[in-house]
């Protein structure tokens, strides 16, 4: 594996928040005029210059002293193997990757099977700006403003048939323009999948931009999926295939280290990577590490989608 383990001391430069950003989030609300109390519907705003804000939405599981994280940390401390196994190979592999046009393909047990070039389907859902915690299964964790649609709207416009149970999701291969894919570090193309209720859950989001700008070529440009109360490695990159299944499908992780990275991948601090504890994680920006949440701190949302199942068989 070549996944490592950051500690305190791997801190760089850019992992320090800009002291004009390290405002809590209290303050956010303060400076947009509004309360604690008035969170649920609130459009935050958060400096990323002297002279610039941006929307960064409604947040969603947050913590009081939750803040957001630093464009330039969100841009450039990344996992996306397909450019380079290092954090910072991305933001540099990949400025030359051109993302559209670009074609997403839905098929599998639907009875509206479809390519679609990605402005039109993203028609397929409203778009929204909303804030999630994310938790690396490296023991890292952002704060990240994504823009995006509900998947939901996505499958229910091809509308699933009755026998499907699954979601795989299919990374773009194409070695020439994404030279983390000549290595054999993984089974290219990445794949990924979610059970189609995780699917169709209101959280699950297909995002198309960051910072409410089209989404960096680092961050899994054009379209990418976001999971919150998972593990990020299931957040799959460049997505060109959506394909609904009555198996569970195989995931590129779990197929190369299957007792290291299961399908389910929920945010769990009482279940340990083998080679480190998930009981606490390092937000970047910040030196000390604080609790892991079950769930990632969404389980009054999605616990339910786990009732009398065992979290420590099904990791």
């Amino acid at each position: 594996m070549l996944i490592r383990h950051p500690v305190p001391s791997d801190l760089r430069s850019s992992d320090i928040t800009p002291e004009s950003l390290y405002l809590t989030r209290r303050e956010w609300l303060a400076a947009a005029g509004l309360t604690v109390g008035a969170i649920a519907g609130a459009s935050m705003l958060l400096p990323l210059g002297a002279d610039a804000q941006q929307p960064l939405g409604t947040p969603y599981g947050l913590q009081p002293d939750d803040k957001a994280t630093p464009w330039e940390d969100v841009t450039g401390y990344n996992n996306f193997y397909e450019f380079g196994t290092a954090k910072d190979d991305p933001a540099v592999e990949a400025k030359g990757f051109k993302p559209r046009p670009w074609t997403v393909k839905v098929d599998g047990l639907v009875k509206k099977p479809g390519d679609y070039a990605l402005e039109d389907f993203v028609k397929a859902g409203r778009m929204e700006d909303r804030i999630y915690r994310h938790r690396c299964v490296e023991a890292w964790s952002m704060v990240i403003p994504w823009r995006g649609i509900m998947l939901a709207d996505v499958l229910k416009r091809a509308e699933p048939a009755p026998g499907a149970k699954f979601v795989e999701f299919t990374t773009l291969y194409d070695p020439a323009r994404m030279p983390g894919q000549r290595l054999p570090v993984l089974r290219w193309p990445y794949t990924e999948g979610l059970r189609l209720d995780e699917a169709m859950h209101p959280l699950t989001l297909l995002a198309t931009g960051v910072y409410g700008r089209d989404l960096p070529n680092q961050n899994g440009a054009p379209l990418r999926l976001v999971v919150p109360w998972k593990y990020g490695f299931k957040g799959i990159k460049s997505i060109v295939r959506i394909r609904l299944t009555d198996r569970q499908p195989g995931t590129a992780w779990n197929i190369s280290a299957p007792d290291e990275y299961g399908f389910y991948s929920n945010v769990n601090p009482t279940v340990d990577h083998p080679r480190w504890s998930q009981a606490k994680e390092r937000r970047i920006g910040e030196f000390l590490r604080r609790p892991t949440l079950m769930f990632n701190g969404y389980a009054d949302q999605v616990a339910s989608l786990y009732a009398g199942m065992d979290l420590r068989r099904n990791y």
